[in-house]
């Protein structure tokens, strides 16, 4: 008997061990066994598990955590959470509404800094003509600027300007990664040649179908003879039209006031070769970066 004893004491650690689960923890916390849970999710492999095991251990961890009324470890439980993925909140048939406005009031505290966080990466994806990986990233942040959590941040400033540079970075990332037109298909002799249907009042984007992106022939911004601290990154849109003309130009994110006064003047006697769709020109709007560096 003694022997017997001995070996059940050695294999019961390994049979508890064996029984260690996602599945298992998660009926512990809906059986009210919150410590029982907590204790389970601890003696868990986290790095084993796969991205959405990761986060629903997290998730249980911070929910077994606030049963307790440990509402500190709960944050930092669901900050883990956050932090992970941004984008995620629990649903309304997942927890309850007290624990959603626990995860609404932590994702309101993080996101901002996660948005400058996320801003910074893409950006220096596109410094480095990582065009594909801006664009992901760019595309990601602006996704998480309409998150309901971030819309108090995202209207102010520092947020709102970096909203308009994400949007602007992510068109020239993607105008980056188009592939150049074409090459011409040889001439179709047909008995009635059909002319090309567009909509002569439309402005085109380089997202649009069909469109064919006006080609520079001159883009010359003025020289900047003033003295600055640090570089200064701006955006300007024009409008481009069906003769290759700038007809209008606009500072979206402005660098300073009497350069941005000269910038445009100066675009507007820019020219291009017009945009076209189907071969017909088109009035086209385009983004451009005014980058100003310290000498």
């Amino acid at each position: 008997m003694k022997y017997l004893l001995a070996i059940a004491l050695v294999l019961s650690p390994a049979v508890v061990s064996a029984e260690d689960s996602l599945p298992a923890a998660r009926e512990l916390y809906a059986s009210a066994a919150y410590e029982e849970a907590l204790a389970m999710l601890g003696r868990l492999n986290v790095n084993g598990l796969r991205q959405d095991e990761g986060r629903a251990a997290d998730q249980y961890r911070a929910l077994c955590l606030l049963a307790l009324g440990k509402s500190s470890e709960a944050s930092q439980a669901i900050e883990a959470v956050v932090t992970a993925e941004p984008a995620y909140r629990p649903s309304d048939g997942e927890v309850s509404p007290r624990v959603r406005a626990v995860f609404s009031d932590v994702r309101k505290r993080l996101l901002p800094g996660i948005v400058q966080q996320k801003y910074a990466q893409a950006k220096a994806a596109y410094d480095l003509k990582d065009y594909r990986a801006a664009s992901q990233g760019f595309g990601q942040l602006l996704a998480l600027f309409s998150d309901a959590d971030l819309a108090g941040a995202a209207s102010r400033p520092p947020l709102a300007d970096l909203r308009m540079l994400a949007d602007g970075f992510n068109q020239l990332s993607v105008q980056a990664l188009a592939p150049p037109p074409a090459p011409a298909p040889p001439p179709v002799v047909v008995a009635k040649p059909v002319a090309p249907v567009v909509d002569p009042n439309r402005i085109y984007l380089s997202t649009d179908a069909d469109v064919v992106a006006p080609a520079t022939i001159r883009q010359v911004l003025p020289p900047f003879n003033r003295v600055i601290q640090k570089p200064i990154v701006g955006a300007m849109e024009v409008l481009i039209d069906e003769t290759g003309k700038v007809v209008s130009a606009t500072m979206r994110t402005p660098v300073e006031v009497s350069y941005d006064h000269q910038a445009v003047t100066a675009a507007l006697s820019w020219r291009y070769r017009p945009a076209t769709v189907n071969g017909a020109p088109v009035k086209f709007r385009k983004f451009i970066q005014v980058s100003l560096t310290p000498q």
